[in-house]
């Protein structure tokens, strides 16, 4: 694997090394040694996998909260979507920022997001299946979200969105007193 940091700390891009023949590829695409050298979390409690059947489907911005912060790393294992990392660390040099890639089933690059940041994404094509891998259970009660729209992230969607939750449609707007909360 090949782990390419962006401008948010601990935001890393990584990429799958191929091995190929004429049978087609083989990629490790998870090595908990690998991402411990990488200084990344290896810690791995839960797989979960999300259907949008429509292009145009956005969900998020979500995180959660301590104790229950969780990593994740996202794969993109059918269709495309701009997948976006949103710095939410209030003593982070990048609180705020936020950081955006195309993931797609072709490529299969992958985000790695850390504990502290939000996560979202648009899909770009029908039918977008994507797959992420945990650092701690899902907790209801730590689990939380910010608007999508919300200025003071700047994110810059780069398709219509035309499905939306009542739930993430509804996400308050930012406030750092409640992040760091």
């Amino acid at each position: 694997m090949k782990f390419l940091q962006t401008e948010i700390a601990g935001v890393v891009v990584v990429e799958l090394e191929r091995r190929s023949d004429e049978r087609g590829y083989f990629a490790r695409q998870w090595c908990a040694e690998e991402f411990t050298r990488a200084g990344l979390n290896p810690a791995l409690s839960q797989i979960n996998t999300a259907r949008s059947t429509a292009a145009g489907t956005l969900r998020g911005i979500h995180y959660q909260k301590a104790p229950n912060a969780e990593a994740k790393l996202v794969r993109c294992v059918r269709g495309t979507v701009y997948d976006v990392a949103v710095d939410l660390r209030p003593d982070s040099p990048t609180f705020r920022h936020s950081f955006g890639i195309e993931l797609d089933d072709a490529s299969g690059r992958m985000l790695y997001i850390p504990e502290g940041c939000g996560h979202a994404y648009l899909t770009l094509t029908p039918d977008s299946d994507l797959v992420y891998q945990a650092s701690v259970p899902y907790a209801p009660a730590s689990a939380t979200g910010l608007r999508y729209d919300d200025p003071a992230f700047a994110i810059v969607w780069p398709g219509p969105i035309n499905v939306i939750s009542t739930q993430d449609r509804g996400w308050p707007a930012f406030d750092a007193a409640s992040v760091a909360a």
